[in-house]
């Protein structure tokens, strides 16, 4: 236990520290050959439909869609009787207050149609991407859920995961095709998500035990 602990530490410092030091180096470099090459890449083979499924797959990082699907899933949590897990997602909601104070400190502009093909134009700045911060930490913690909560359905629980890993893989591709984002911008965007999911993660485990616990005790001291 005690060096699984350490290894999850170990990881999240290293996070900390690549996400530091790629945030420093994008304050300076704006524009990166690298971050062009990759989207005239991604961007070469493109079409009326592929633009359809690549602002489907972004749809939930959208204003209002983001915020009415992260409390519609915690409101679905809540009325199953998965209170604590309802609070939890709710709690998602705050790493929008982290991205828009990070945005502002690095402020590096968004893509323009000097450089690529722009399906999407959005308003406020480029690094890291919000949308991939939170479909890492949405859709993260929902797959960590489907494999926590034995109670639900295994169908159920299958499902959401395939589709949680799926929106998590292609958020980054979809938001480089759509013009919206550099690819140093989707990877700081991923490394966040996966920072502010270590925090979420403890102390709902934390928070699970004792409450685990304390249900146990008052369980005994009724049967008594």
């Amino acid at each position: 236990m005690l060096l699984k602990r350490n290894t999850l530490i170990a990881i999240l410092i290293l996070l900390i520290v690549a996400f530091t030091l790629l945030s420093i180096f994008i304050a300076h470099h704006p524009i990166l050959l690298f971050d062009i090459d990759i989207s005239v890449f991604i961007q070469k083979y493109h079409s009326d439909f592929l633009d359809k499924v690549m602002l489907a797959i972004s749809i939930f990082g959208e204003i209002p869609f983001s915020l009415v699907s992260v409390l519609v899933v915690a409101g679905i949590f809540y009325f199953k009787k998965y209170k604590r897990e309802a609070l939890y997602i709710a709690l998602i909601l705050f790493s929008g207050l982290i991205i828009l104070g990070i945005k502002n400190m690095i402020n590096r502009p968004r893509p323009t149609a000097f450089y690529v093909r722009l399906v999407e134009v959005n308003r406020f700045q480029s690094y890291p991407s919000g949308h991939v911060l939170s479909y890492v930490l949405f859709f993260g913690f929902l797959i960590i859920l489907m494999n926590t909560l034995n109670n639900i359905p295994k169908a159920t629980r299958l499902i959401l995961t395939y589709i949680s890993g799926f929106l998590i893989i292609t958020i980054a591709i979809s938001r480089i095709y759509l013009g919206a984002h550099w690819f140093t911008d989707t990877l700081g965007g991923f490394l966040l998500g996966l920072i502010c999911l270590f925090p979420l993660c403890y102390f709902y485990f934390k928070n699970k035990k004792a409450y685990i616990a304390n249900t146990v005790s008052d369980s005994n001291l009724e049967a008594l």
